[in-house]
């Protein structure tokens, strides 16, 4: 990433839009004998940007609306109302309708064990982010959440609440448990969309390593989706890590091995692959890899 401004892991092309039906279709809101090291002077907090991560987003292709029938929206709007208690100590009540609730999975199991009878209708989640459910159903009513994607561009709309420039991994964090909250709830196109706004976050080493932590903390080791583009960005600035982050980066290590693993594995892929490239197109002339130092260097 240039040295001044950085984004994310991943950039993406923003040109791409994410939509989502409910009922009707709702609105859209590393070196070769050597690990190349250049870059920041230590101890300078400077931005990083980050290369294409596939799948970063994605269009839902809508079927054919004769099909099957769907509700309309105003029958969401009609459906029960159910409380969701949020929190453990101090819990935060916010509430939905049910209909739109059961277009999670994991909500239409839980709202399978209502009466009609009338009574109150509630569920409990002790364990979720209040800013995290408050993104969800803000995309279950609209099919986006705030901050939405400036079009045309790889950023986002201006946010109050959060810095320009991440260094604390706050703004990342509020996407990244966006992402895992939908990963739980069974919402395929929220976690993309959630994936895409990371992307377009400027954030330093200590933002990115904060990120990192949660998303080996609370992803399944499979999740190659958002956890491959922390290793390749974290493998292709290598540097960083001994100017800004030397502490925090080796921290991170320790407490999930299976991320220095996955970084260990980019840098040695990516040598392996301009080794290859070289045998097939080697170099003429003298075959120095570094420059020959000057006289006044002596």
């Amino acid at each position: 990433m240039a040295d001044n401004d950085m984004e994310s892991v991943g950039g993406r092309d923003d040109t791409s839009a994410v939509e989502i039906e409910l009922g009707t279709t709702a609105p859209s809101g590393g070196g070769g004998g050597d690990v190349e090291m250049e870059g920041a002077a230590a101890g300078e907090d400077t931005p990083y940007e980050k290369g294409p991560v596939e799948d970063a987003e994605t269009t839902v292709i809508q079927e054919n609306p004769v099909a099957e029938a769907r509700p309309s929206f105003i029958e969401y709007l009609s459906s029960p109302i159910v409380t969701l208690l949020v929190g453990q100590e101090a819990q935060t009540v916010l509430t939905a309708h049910q209909a739109l609730l059961s277009k999670s999975p994991y909500f239409e199991q839980l709202c399978q064990s209502f009466v009609e009878d009338g009574s109150p209708r509630s569920i409990e989640l002790p364990e979720e982010d209040y800013y995290a459910m408050g993104s969800f159903l803000e995309f279950l009513y609209t099919g986006e959440y705030f901050p939405r994607k400036v079009p045309g561009q790889r950023v986002l709309e201006h946010d109050p609440t959060m810095p320009g420039l991440d260094d604390t991994g706050d703004h990342l964090l509020r996407h990244a448990r966006i992402y895992t909250l939908a990963d739980k709830f069974g919402m395929e196109v929220l976690k993309k969309l959630a994936s895409s706004k990371i992307h377009c976050i400027n954030s330093t080493a200590k933002g990115e390593l904060a990120y990192a932590r949660y998303v080996y903390a609370h992803t399944a080791a499979d999740d190659t989706a958002v956890r491959a583009p922390i290793a390749s960005f974290w493998a292709a600035r290598s540097h960083a890590l001994r100017a800004e982050a030397e502490a925090e980066f080796k921290s991170l290590c320790l407490e999930h091995p299976q991320f220095g693993y996955d970084v260990l594995t980019r840098v040695l892929d990516d040598k392996l692959k301009r080794e290859r490239t070289e045998k097939m197109h080697p170099a003429t002339g003298s075959g120095r890899k570094r420059s020959r130092l000057s006289a006044s260097s002596h």
